[in-house]
């Protein structure tokens, strides 16, 4: 059923007595990749359980990992995980920290493109994994009038775990639809000069107001296995070439910055150096006392920002003896990453709208 909200109009050229259509418009669906409903039990098994099934993330055997995920690991891990996110939780909206900063985003980004390109386009957000689901949101631009999406991972980096597995779901629900939308996909902007100033300038920010200037930034990425390095996935390089771009920027030296990897999953190796190790080896052999952390790979904060940061790597480094301990905090929905996330949305939109 249309809502009733929707403006109607009879297409052109059509007869007089042509049902009237909702009035043809651009979607641009933001995707981030997503939050369990709750911290209870059951909510982070079903969340945990979708996560852990797709197979862009984990590309084990079905045969072999669908076992051992759900007679092992979802028994287990759903209270570990759910007392981490419980300690991070945003009790007052009774949502993640992802959920709270990715309404933000759109909410930003909506006032952004509507100022330019007025009732022409709609602005939205789904998750990869968890609710607001991208079929829902599909549908319902569907339903409103978007003859043409453009779908936005909110990724900086192209990963098959990430922007890849979002842009998978994206298709499949297109598949769905008895009469499909134009669609396109954003590339990565690791390297976009307005991305690369936005984080030049949280870093700036972030070392004015240091107690004690750090020593080092350390630019932690999420991991990825290494085999998928090997196998052609251009994450590694990708995150390199913006902590490359980051250091020229902030006219470093470097030794004033290093690139890690972080969320090390299952026994194979990983891209190295893995975070919590090295922060913990800065301080022991290096003696960098003071660092910083960034996490120019995520576009909000979350459970491996919030937590796995701020908590389990800042604990490996004080242990390492480690004196000074900065955390800087993800974009979110500074004006700066805003106007970049714009930017990169007006480029994919050429052709479409003026």
């Amino acid at each position: 059923m249309t809502d009733a909200n929707i403006p109607m109009t009879c297409p052109a050229h059509a007869p007089s007595d042509h049902p009237k259509l909702p009035t043809p418009k651009v979607g641009i669906l933001l995707s981030n990749l997503g939050t369990p409903d709750n911290t209870d039990y059951w909510s982070m098994r079903r969340y945990l359980g979708e996560f852990l099934s797709d197979r862009r993330v984990i590309d084990y055997s079905p045969w072999l990992w669908q076992p051992l995920l759900q007679l092992i690991i979802l028994t287990k891990r759903p209270f570990t995980s759910g007392a981490a996110y419980r300690s991070i939780w945003n009790e007052e909206a009774d949502e993640s920290p992802l959920m709270t900063i990715t309404k933000q985003q759109n909410a930003a980004i909506t006032e952004t493109m509507k100022a330019r390109y007025g009732d022409d386009v709609m602005v939205d957000f789904c998750m990869r994994y968890g609710n607001p689901s991208t079929k829902s949101k599909v549908r319902a631009m569907v339903e409103a009038g978007c003859t043409k999406i453009l779908f936005v991972p909110l990724y900086p980096h192209y990963a098959g775990a990430t922007s890849a597995t979002a842009n998978d779901q994206f298709f499949r629900i297109l598949m769905e639809e008895k009469w499909q939308p134009a669609s396109r996909t954003i590339e990565p902007y690791f390297e976009h000069p307005l991305y690369i100033e936005a984080l030049a300038q949280s870093v700036e920010r972030a070392y004015a107001a240091a107690e004690k200037k750090p020593d080092i930034l350390v630019c932690s990425y999420h991991g990825v296995p290494k085999r998928y390095l090997m196998e052609g996935d251009p994450y590694h390089c990708q995150c390199q070439k913006t902590t490359r771009l980051l250091k020229e920027r902030l006219s470093w030296g470097d030794t004033e910055i290093a690139t890690t990897f972080q969320s090390k999953f299952g026994p194979e190796e990983w891209l190295q150096p893995y975070t919590v190790k090295e922060v913990a080896r800065l301080a022991e052999e290096d003696g960098k006392k003071n660092i910083a952390v960034i996490a120019p790979a995520f576009s909000a904060d979350c459970i491996e920002t919030l937590e796995e940061i701020n908590e389990e790597i800042k604990e490996s480094f004080e242990e390492g003896g480690g004196e000074h301990f900065t955390y800087i905090p993800c974009l979110n929905d500074d004006p700066a990453h805003i106007s970049a996330l714009s930017a990169v949305i007006e480029d994919n939109l050429k052709g479409w709208l003026s």
